[in-house]
């Protein structure tokens, strides 16, 4: 399904490894009228899969290690498991207008980060 363009504002799509804070990130955007989509690409081997479904206008993306996935998200999963993600997601992570390092922010400090460089870019 391909996001549906508002002249109101810009469509952000967000990516990154599971746990990184995508999730919360969509939700709370979301409450503040934004067109946001959380695009699955962790889990596709299409590199670009998240311009083919999405083509946003920014693309923010989330990251965080290994251990701050695994805690966040209680996942049984192995390095392997993590590293295949960040392989998965390299052609977004080369593409992406934002990008945060979560590990060690709050969802209130990840939000006000997106916020800020939305305001930069003038979305």
């Amino acid at each position: 399904m391909k996001a549906v363009r508002n002249p109101s504002g810009p469509v952000i799509g967000v990516v990154g490894p599971c746990g990184a804070g995508k999730s919360t990130l969509v939700a709370a955007l979301r409450r503040r009228g934004y067109q946001v989509r959380h695009i699955a690409q962790e889990h596709s081997h299409v590199p670009d899969m998240w311009a083919r479904l999405v083509r946003p206008d920014v693309l923010v993306f989330l990251d965080a290690s290994f251990e701050t996935c695994t805690q966040r998200r209680k996942l049984h999963w192995r390095r392997e498991d993590y590293e295949e993600q960040r392989r998965r997601l390299a052609h977004a992570r080369a593409h992406a207008h934002i990008y945060i390092a979560t590990d060690h922010l709050t969802p209130e400090e990840v939000l006000q980060r997106v916020l800020e460089e939305l305001r930069k870019k003038g979305k």
